[in-house]
């Protein structure tokens, strides 16, 4: 009520509307407050002071140019302010009011205010300096996402006057879990992040908000997971049969890993359940988990069901239907594919096989989902690079059920480190394919400049070309960059090198801009050795096994991410030839480590560790779209003995207590509902 309008549309901006949402409306950071007689000149500070005098000038009526000359003090001492463009301030602030000031000193020795806002507090701190009180240390002051309208200045001493109100805020962690974790109540913890005093005090009152806001999430994740296990049913697959045992012992060109063997007997434990399977892969580049998939598929095909796999693109789509066909070439199990580029006729015969049960397994894109792709037993699905289908397009594959809910296996050739797997990934059964099969080489990769670096990259194109093997030239844009950008575009790369560096070599180009059959033709004279040097974007970061290529250039290296470089350089070494990738880029200070890390690293899980410390926990969501709130206290990794335990929390709870019912979880299940909706607090029996 304190607040003016544009404060208080500011605030509803930020999600604050209350008082009790501007308690929640967490700091960034500390800034240590500076006393005036402390002040450097070019510094830029927060004092706490109290007005002594102050004046206008400029001509009446006259807004623009205006100033407001004021003396202020603290403890400290005195100093002349000025505040530019706000005459009114003259009738607000008169002497003896209490200010929070945000501004500059200027080599006169006067403080250009940039941000201001009433504060009490400074008024009884320079009354307290007035009759003797010792001089003492400024303490912190708490700094603020703020917005047009709102500084963090403004939103501080508004945090100030609210104090009070903390005296209501609801506790919802119940005394055991406090005391067993060693937290403060969450009143306590919040005034000691809102008003930083004592250093240990403010360390637990973040600690002890994060463990909440980790715990939530658990609960969340938790709860789904066992929402989907009592409502849902799937058909339970019994043990194997002799199409599996076949294809197991003779249908391979290759032995499997260990890593392999102990996926499979994980999922024949999932799928022998009447519960949906709700597992996800993860598997370093080139681990195998394309033949694990197929596994969890012919279990449902020799069960009298049916399977699919379900990919993001066209291109992936057919790549995942040439070698699923060609791992069962022992077999008499077909695989259809649909797409949006099926034609109408092979379209209408895949459907009507799909509907009375001829066609076992199909490989798809979101076609897959439309309303007339009808199954007669889905039993098992598989959802390939999960993380790029939105929630409701994997829920829709979800609903494509006659005989039960299928068992869902999610696969990822993201390596994810442990950290995110549990704070993401939490409803999922997780398994980790690590090893590669046997005679994978690992895949060499140099940091390159533009110049000479670049030229001795596309001279070891030419040596693989001439030794028979084949290349990939990487590129971050489809078509020419805007005037001034230096950014590689794919298609002219492609006229540059075939008429320089690698001019007399069978080039071609793909990207996601070609249409379909441009595309297909590509990438067939590819596969089948007829072009030594395929130019693309990133549409070839997975899906694309060509063991030939043993070369990867990748041009503007600093414009990818560390998990999206090595899944691009995971296209190369897929054979018994020795391979390596190169990176070329310009110094960048900020992007050297990124870049130094592939060098340095050929393990996905070791290089997805890295990132993680890199970039930080970030848009959790963003990971995966059905994903928790981002977080806004905790802080992955760093936080990761904080997860666990929270972890460990919320797994007791839900076995104690699973609906949340008992009377010491009542206010946990209420926090929870607001936190996610309502959604989150169904009875799983209901």
């Amino acid at each position: 009520k304190h607040a003016n309008a544009r404060v208080r549309a500011g605030l509803s901006s930020l999600g604050v509307d209350s008082v009790g949402e501007l308690l929640e409306h967490l700091p960034t950071d500390r800034r240590q407050l500076r006393g005036v007689g402390d002040l450097k000149p070019g510094e830029r500070a927060t004092v706490c002071v109290c007005v002594d005098a102050l004046h206008a000038s400029g001509r009446p009526g006259q807004r623009v140019h205006s100033v407001l000359k004021a003396t202020v003090s603290d403890h400290t001492g005195s100093i002349p302010a000025v505040f530019f463009n706000q005459p009114w301030l003259a009738r607000r602030y008169a002497p003896g009011t209490g200010l929070l000031l945000e501004g500059k000193l200027d080599d006169k020795g006067v403080l250009r205010v940039w941000s201001h806002a009433l504060d009490p507090d400074a008024t009884a701190r320079t009354a307290l300096t007035a009759v003797g009180a010792v001089r003492a240390q400024p303490p912190a002051i708490a700094h603020y996402p703020a917005t047009f309208g709102v500084s963090s200045t403004q939103i501080a001493a508004l945090l100030r006057r609210a104090r009070p109100a903390l005296a209501d805020v609801v506790e919802p962690l119940p005394a055991a879990v406090r005391v067993a974790a060693q937290l403060p109540d969450r009143a306590a913890a919040l005034a000691a992040v809102h008003f930083p005093g004592d250093e240990g005090a403010a360390i637990a009152g973040r600690r002890r908000l994060a463990f909440e806001e980790l715990l939530f999430a658990q609960l969340l994740l938790l709860r789904r997971r066992a929402q989907r296990r009592v409502r849902l049913a799937a058909p339970a697959l019994g043990g194997r049969s002799a199409l599996t045992d076949s294809w197991l012992a003779t249908g391979l060109p290759f032995s499997l890993t260990d890593d392999q063997t102990d996926a499979m007997h994980e999922l024949d434990c999932d799928l022998a359940r009447a519960q949906p399977m709700q597992r996800l892969l993860i598997g370093e580049v080139g681990s195998g988990k394309t033949v694990v998939a197929l596994y969890a598929m012919l279990r449902a095909v020799e069960g009298g069901h049916q399977a699919a796999l379900m990919a993001p693109t066209e291109a992936l789509a057919e790549q995942h239907a040439t070698t699923l066909a060609a791992l069962l070439a022992s077999t008499t199990v077909p695989v259809g594919l649909l797409t949006s580029s099926t034609a109408t006729g092979a379209r209408r015969r895949l459907l009507a096989a799909l509907r009375d049960g001829s066609a076992p397994i199909v490989v798809g894109t979101h076609a897959l989902i439309e309303p007339d792709v009808q199954f007669a037993s889905l039993a098992v699905a598989v959802v390939d690079e999960q993380h790029r289908f939105g929630v409701g397009q994997r829920v829709a594959l979800d609903g494509k059920r006659t005989t039960g809910t299928p068992h869902v296996l999610h696969l990822s050739a993201t390596p994810i480190p442990r950290t995110l797997a549990l704070a993401v990934y939490g409803d999922l059964d997780v398994t980790t394919l690590r090893g590669l099969p046997a005679g994978r080489q690992p895949v060499v990769t140099r940091v390159v400049a533009p110049g000479p670096g670049r030229r001795d990259a596309y001279g070891r194109v030419r040596a693989a070309i001439a030794e028979g093997r084949q290349a990939y030239v990487v590129c971050p844009l489809v078509a020419e960059a805007t005037e001034g950008q230096q950014v590689r575009a794919a298609e002219t790369e492609f006229a540059r090198l075939a008429a320089g560096e690698l001019a007399g070599c069978r080039l071609v180009l793909l990207h996601g801009q070609l249409a379909g059959p441009a595309k297909r033709a590509a990438m067939a004279a590819f596969v089948a050795g007829e072009a030594d040097v395929m130019v693309a974007t990133t549409v070839v970061e997975v899906g694309i096994d060509v063991p030939n290529a043993t070369v990867m250039v990748i041009e503007n290296a600093e414009r990818f991410g560390i998990s999206q470089l090595h899944q691009l350089r995971g296209r190369v070494g897929r054979g018994q030839h020795a391979a390596e990738c190169v990176l070329v880029s310009a110094k960048h200070p900020s992007r050297g480590p990124r870049l130094q890390a592939l060098a340095d690293h050929t393990d996905g899980f070791r290089l997805a560790e890295i990132d993680l410390q890199l970039r930080g926990g970030g848009e959790l969501a963003g990971t995966r779209q059905s994903g928790p709130e981002a977080l806004r206290v905790a802080r992955l990794p760093d936080d990761l003995q904080l997860l666990e335990a929270a972890r460990a929390c919320a797994q007791e709870i839900m076995r104690k207590d699973p609906d949340l019912g008992a009377p010491e979880h009542v206010l946990l299940g209420e926090e929870l509902g607001a936190r996610f909706g309502q959604r989150a607090r169904t009875r799983l029996a209901a």
